[in-house]
């Protein structure tokens, strides 16, 4: 009897993919990448690997994870960029869309099922004045219009993280409400593996939605915002903290004003010929 095609299933991403916020009592993290590859099949069912690595940005995936991605020749495929390219100083559109249009498209050609989707507002998660979260939220919306664009274009299974209110709620996330708590990575992978599911993909079993460990205690998040926190402070403090102060200002200047939709407006603008070249690069059909 012929035995059946493994499912090979590859995660691609930054921190989150990766599992920060998950950790094993063993070491190691887990993440919402493993349980997603539970779900999916058994020992010897699924085959996995996952490229996640903390900081990745759109051009880390596409230049870096890629390559490996398509050397293991996935049938699966999950695809979680585009947070990091908002926290940086720069934010160079066209090259995120073509970054991510690059992993996308690589992917699908390869054969893959793809799974991609929309980002949570990392300001409404940081509980930030509505003053700095505005900037963060229209770097946001436009990797979500991009990432939108994409999956209508090739047809991937799209997830909407961004608006999904649960993803809100304190407990999704760690110390440093930027990464998944263990509630939170379990609710990434059930959303994952629904929506597959959906499109055909054999689930073997949603993931269980309630944590196995115990929460971190108080001292042992306050060890890692000292250690892992404050790294992360210094090294924005010499990239997205002098243009993110730039964008606060601006936004403080149009909103006394009341025109803080000519900073939409703005942004609105510099997407739209992005949006208009999706596709044409690889000049693949869905």
């Amino acid at each position: 009897m012929t035995r059946p095609t493994a499912l090979r299933l590859v995660t691609l991403g930054d921190s989150v993919t990766a599992g920060l916020g998950d950790p094993l009592p063993g070491g190691g993290r887990r993440g919402y990448a493993r349980l997603l590859a539970d779900s999916l099949g058994g020992p010897g069912e699924v085959l996995f690997r996952n490229l996640g690595r903390s900081g990745a940005t759109a051009r880390d995936v596409a230049a870096e994870q890629l390559p490996l991605a398509l050397s293991f020749r996935p049938t699966v495929a999950t695809v979680l960029a585009g947070v990091n390219d908002t926290l940086r100083g720069s934010f160079a559109v066209p090259a995120i869309a073509a970054d991510v249009e690059t992993t996308v498209a690589g992917l699908c050609r390869a054969g893959a099922t793809v799974l991609t989707a929309r980002l949570p507002d990392p300001g409404l998660m940081l509980g930030v004045p509505d003053v700095v979260r505005r900037p963060l939220t229209r770097r946001v919306h436009v990797v979500n219009e991009i990432l939108d664009h994409l999956a209508e274009r090739y047809g991937t299974v799209h997830v909407d993280l961004a608006s999904h209110p649960a993803l809100y709620e304190r407990r999704m996330w760690g110390v440093d409400r930027l990464h998944p708590s263990e509630r939170g990575h379990r609710l990434l992978a059930l959303l994952f593996a629904g929506a597959l599911a959906a499109r055909g993909i054999p689930v073997r079993a949603l993931p269980d939605e309630e944590p196995t460990g115990s929460a971190p205690s108080a001292w042992a998040s306050a060890r890692w915002m000292a250690v892992e926190g404050t790294g992360w402070l210094v090294r924005r403090s010499t990239d997205l903290l002098p243009r993110l102060c730039a964008l606060v200002l601006s936004e403080v200047w149009h909103a006394v004003r009341g025109r803080t939709a000519v900073l939409d407006a703005r942004a609105s603008a510099e997407l739209e010929p992005v949006l208009g070249v999706i596709g044409a690069r690889a000049g693949t059909t869905t």
